[in-house]
Formats: structure tokens, sequence, C-alpha cells
């Protein structure tokens, strides 16, 4: 039985690896050598893409078909880099609003956000971008510090998730795999309980 456990368990390492390499190496680039937005990301696809050939490479053996490989894993994460900068399901947005949103995040965020949803199909993005005037609205203090604004690259860098209505073990594995990507995250009210997740931006380093 034991045995069982840890080829699973050891299955299951090898497949997201890719997936947290490519998550974690780009929010390094980001908070740690200030790589632009999308030049992060490339350096966490390159990484990537190098860990994908040796699994090919690994279960397949050497091949003369070296160059076949690398353009279908180039496509392949080509077509995966884009699904995950530009679509969000309607079903995983509070609101039409917040589905238009969704590009204004930064990518790196957007990415950490789409990986998780090939995993948590209910997940429900409730914020965004804000305006000053949208704290009003809701009835809140307005927040100079906010990383729901623009940052000086243009992107947003905080979003936020529904908490409620969803299973605490639910909740506190969504939390810590934010965490363990390099993303900040808070679970706070405002207007309802919520999980606040962003991302280090260079322009207000100590802000949430």
């Amino acid at each position: 039985m034991s045995k069982v456990l840890f080829k699973v368990l050891f299955i299951t390492i090898i497949a997201i690896l890719p997936f947290v390499v490519l998550i974690r190496f780009s929010v390094y680039l980001h908070a740690t050598h200030h790589f632009f937005p999308l030049a992060a990301i490339l350096g966490g696809f390159v990484v990537t893409f190098v860990i994908l050939l040796l699994y090919v490479t690994f279960l397949l053996g050497p091949s003369k078909s070296l160059k076949r490989r690398l353009r279908l894993l180039a496509l392949a994460l080509l077509f995966y880099g884009v699904y995950a900068m530009l679509y969000v399901s309607a079903k995983n947005t509070k609101s039409i609003a917040v589905s238009h949103e969704y590009t204004s995040l930064h990518p790196v965020l957007r990415l950490g956000v789409s990986t998780l949803l090939l995993i948590d199909r209910s997940l429900i993005i409730t914020d965004a971008n804000r305006l000053p005037q949208d704290y009003i609205r809701m009835g809140l203090r307005s927040n100079s510090q906010s990383l729901h604004y623009r940052q000086s690259n243009g992107y947003v860098h905080a979003l936020d998730i529904r908490t409620n209505g969803r299973w605490g073990i639910r909740n506190f594995l969504i939390k810590w795999y934010f965490k363990a990507m390099g993303f900040r995250v808070l679970r706070h009210g405002g207007t309802a309980d919520h999980m606040h997740i962003s991302l280090l931006s260079h322009d207000r380093p100590y802000a949430f």
C-alpha cells in the first residue's frame, strides 16, 4: 500500500512541477530582478520548456526528431501562455465588468490564477481593477496605496477571490497555493469576506 501511495505522490509531483516552476520562477524574476512583466513570464516559460524537454527525452528516449519535439513543446507552451494571459470564463468572475478587467491584471498574477482554475473550476474572482471612487461607492475609506490601482507598469497587482459559501479546507488550500507561488495573501472583510491576492509592486513594496 505504501509503495502505491509513494508512486501516486511521485507522479503527482512530476506532473505539477512544470506549473510550479513556471509560476514561481516568473514571480522570482519579477520580485527579485525587477524584470518587465512579459520578460518575467518569458523567463518562466524558458525554464519550464527545459524541464518538459527533459521529461519527453526521458520518456521517449533520444531521437533524431529533436526539432519536431522542440516545436511541439514550444507550441504547447505558447498555447497555454495565450490562454492564461487572455482568457477567463465568465463562470469564474462575479460579473461581466470583472471579466473585462482580467487583462488589466499583471501577467504573472494572471498566470497564477489561470493555473489554479485548471484545478478549481468553481473559483470566483470578485474584483480586480479599481479607481479611488470605487472605494467611496462601496462605503470604504479611500486607499491611496491600493494594489487594485494600475501601477507604473500599466498593470493591476491585486485581485479578490470569493470565500463565502466555500469549504474552509478549500479556502485554506487556495491560500497556501498562492503563498507557495510567491504571492501575498490577506483574508479580510470590506464589503464581504474575501481573499485578497497581490503581487509585489515595486512602486509600493510594502503595500498589499
